[in-house]
């Protein structure tokens, strides 16, 4: 069995290098790793492979799907928990196997979500750099506390609910919005209407998938219902906020501050150093000049525990598919 790991790091390949030497299924696993994303020019690289790994920025469209078939891949593995950037329907009339990690260390989000409020509302990110410099002076790094605040998470899934245990450790109020909302919040805080929550809350984060229904979920009208002043922190997918509509709402003032892990066109930008390169997305650029944006480059996924989970769902995965026996974890839709 030879698959082909796109969008391959270092450290995809210490973490799938360490699970695949514990591969027990009845063949034996070759990885070829690529640094170059998938779309259809990269396809060739798949050739004479039986099975492909994806992560979240890799294109899945149809004409993708249609060639990677032709040229022999029976399996996809997604060596994440979202699929939007899949055409399921394709997958099915190709009969793909494809699967997915549908939840990986849930803390580990949560717990980034996290760093990123205190470090914007604390100015961390600031003292860290005056302090570098031998400046002591506090004037700029006024901070509230988080302690009887209320955040309102929008999402109850597993991240949401590991969001919400968090921010209830500190003394927080909690407001919950899910159209599928999930009993286990009601023992952390209040599932609401979104509009009560928006309204209602000082720390606004987000922890639900991106579909046709969430895209662009915070938006010039979401906005307007915030509480003014208010955090947005997204952790989730980058799509569901318009980036120029949040841009408009912190000039305005609207919007208090803005942390992101994550960015509807980091596609071209994340996961690469490019330190050396000029940044050509103009929207991204205006983020970046406001002192109460901070972003991180989808990092919050990024701990030795998540790793090696995604490592070992996607090879249990794949002996699913070698074995030919039930797969829990098939993307909806695709069978």
């Amino acid at each position: 069995m030879k698959i082909a790991v796109f969008s391959s790091q270092p450290y995809d390949r210490r973490f799938f290098n360490e699970k695949a030497d514990q591969h027990d299924a009845h063949d034996a696993v070759e990885m070829r790793f690529h640094t170059e994303s998938l779309s259809l020019q990269s396809v060739a690289l798949a050739q004479g492979c039986q099975a492909i790994c994806v992560f979240v920025n890799d294109v899945l469209d149809a004409e993708v799907l249609h060639a990677l078939a032709h040229i022999g891949v029976r399996a996809i593995l997604l060596r994440c928990a979202g699929f939007n950037n899949l055409d399921t329907e394709a997958a099915r009339r190709l009969d793909l196997f494809v699967a997915r990690v549908p939840a990986y260390s849930p803390e580990a989000v949560a717990e980034h979500a996290l760093a990123l409020t205190l470090t914007l509302n604390r100015r961390t990110h600031r003292a860290y750099a005056r302090v570098r410099e031998g400046n002591f002076a506090l004037d700029g790094l006024l901070g509230s506390n988080l302690h009887g605040k209320t955040v309102g998470i929008i999402g109850t899934g597993k991240i949401g609910l590991a969001t919400a245990k968090i921010f209830n450790g500190f003394g927080c109020r909690l407001l919950g919005f899910d159209p599928f909302p999930s009993p286990a919040f009601e023992a952390f805080g209040e599932m609401v209407e979104l509009s009560e929550l928006l309204s209602e809350s000082e720390f606004v984060s987000l922890h639900c998938p991106l579909t046709t229904d969430t895209h662009h979920l915070i938006n010039t009208d979401t906005l307007s219902l915030m509480k003014k002043g208010a955090m947005l922190i997204n952790t989730s997918r980058g799509a569901l906020v318009d980036t120029q509509a949040v841009i408009e709402a912190l000039k305005s003032r609207q919007l208090g501050s803005l942390a992101i892990d994550v960015y509807e066109q980091e596609s071209n930008l994340f996961f690469e150093d490019r330190s050396g390169d000029i940044i050509t997305d103009d929207i991204f650029q205006r983020l970046m000049t406001f002192p109460n944006v901070l972003v991180t480059g989808h990092q919050g996924f990024f701990t030795i525990e998540a790793m090696r989970e995604i490592a070992t769902t996607t090879f249990e995965n794949l002996s699913a598919y070698q074995l030919g026996a039930e797969c829990s974890n098939l993307v909806p839709g695709t069978y």
